[in-house]
């Protein structure tokens, strides 16, 4: 039984002044509106219901969190840059989504969430830069990757890890599939680094 199976939802809050306390470690999910955040989440935690997903992109609009431990949490964070929302919503979005990052001093790394077919967008990029620039290390999953041929999602990987050096900092890529399990090993290897957990590595690689 995976680690990540224990996770249960702790809190929705439309910003950081209603989160539980900073204290312990968090690891956030972002990404663009229907990339597959909430997929990704049920699939690593092997629980279809814990994250709600939807084909209608915005539908996070609350920062998430789920308690794996007294001490560590999954956070999933409002979705950006889709169009057909307001735009007053949007910016209260993008707020908190900022606020979050800049300000929550638990948070030990982020998972950016893209849709393999169409990488590092210009919002996708921005936020990178800016773990980047505060030491954060950002695990890039490509997701949706069943929907591409092995070739072709080959050279989707190799491309953007190609781009990735230019951002100069702890960034890594992976093919991600919340279907068929694609990078569901890396996430967990990632994540354990990342909560201090490295003797439960051993326990992904068995």
């Amino acid at each position: 039984m995976s680690y990540f199976t224990k996770a249960t939802f702790l809190t929705s809050a439309p910003n950081i002044q209603h989160l539980t306390s900073s204290d312990g470690m968090e690891v956030a999910f972002a990404g663009r509106s229907n990339a597959g955040k909430s997929s990704a989440l049920n699939r690593l935690t092997r629980q279809k219901g814990l994250a709600r997903t939807s084909k209608t992109p915005g539908r996070t609009q609350l920062i998430n969190m789920f308690e794996l431990d007294d001490e560590r949490r999954l956070v999933d964070l409002p979705g950006y840059g889709y169009a057909k929302v307001p735009l007053d919503m949007k910016l209260k979005w993008q707020q908190s989504l900022g606020e979050y990052l800049q300000k929550r001093e638990c948070l030990k790394g982020l998972v950016v969430l893209m849709d393999i077919r169409h990488p590092l967008k210009d919002l996708d990029q921005n936020l990178i830069r800016w773990a980047v620039d505060v030491k954060l290390p950002v695990l890039i999953l490509l997701t949706k990757a069943d929907k591409l041929k092995a070739g072709k999602r080959k050279a989707q990987v190799l491309m953007v890890r190609e781009a990735s050096l230019a951002f100069c900092g702890d960034v890594t890529v992976h093919a991600f599939s919340s279907l068929s399990g694609v990078g569901v090993p890396e996430l967990e290897k990632m994540l354990f680094l990342w909560f201090g957990l490295e003797k439960q590595i051993k326990t992904v690689e068995e």
